[in-house]
């Protein structure tokens, strides 16, 4: 359902393939909110939310190191963006999920709304100034 396309690529590689690899957590995130089978996704959620933390903090550390090779002079705007990024992950309250099986879907809708729009716009409007 989430693949990169044409229009989200940099032209820089390593940074085209890490971004590859948040579409594919965003498809996992489509999975998931589509996963009639699971009754309680709390397990998933949380897996996902890690591996979503855990993943930009590498990738925004790339980044922000080529940003600096490259002497860019908008590093500091654009790790604001990073940093905001990663607080709101940290934001979504895990342990309520468990109580809330109603609003289970309800975060995942909130998690891959939030993740492609981010997407979407920071490689668009940001990352792309980077070449």
């Amino acid at each position: 359902m989430y693949e990169i396309k044409p229009e989200f690529l940099t032209g820089i590689e390593f940074i085209d393939k890490e971004h590859t690899r948040l579409f594919e957590l965003a498809d996992e995130t489509y999975e998931i909110l589509h996963d009639d089978l699971s009754q309680d996704k709390t397990p998933e959620i949380v897996r996902l939310v890690s591996e979503l933390i855990d993943y930009t903090r590498v990738h925004f550390s790339h980044e922000e190191e080529y940003q600096k090779s490259i002497q860019y002079p908008f590093i500091e705007q654009h790790a604001k963006q990073h940093r905001q990024f990663e607080d709101s992950l940290l934001a979504i309250d895990m342990d309520a999920l468990e109580n809330d099986l109603e609003g289970q879907n309800e975060t995942v809708e909130g998690i891959l709304e939030f993740l492609i729009n981010w997407l979407i716009n920071h490689i668009q409007k940001v990352d792309k100034a980077l070449v």
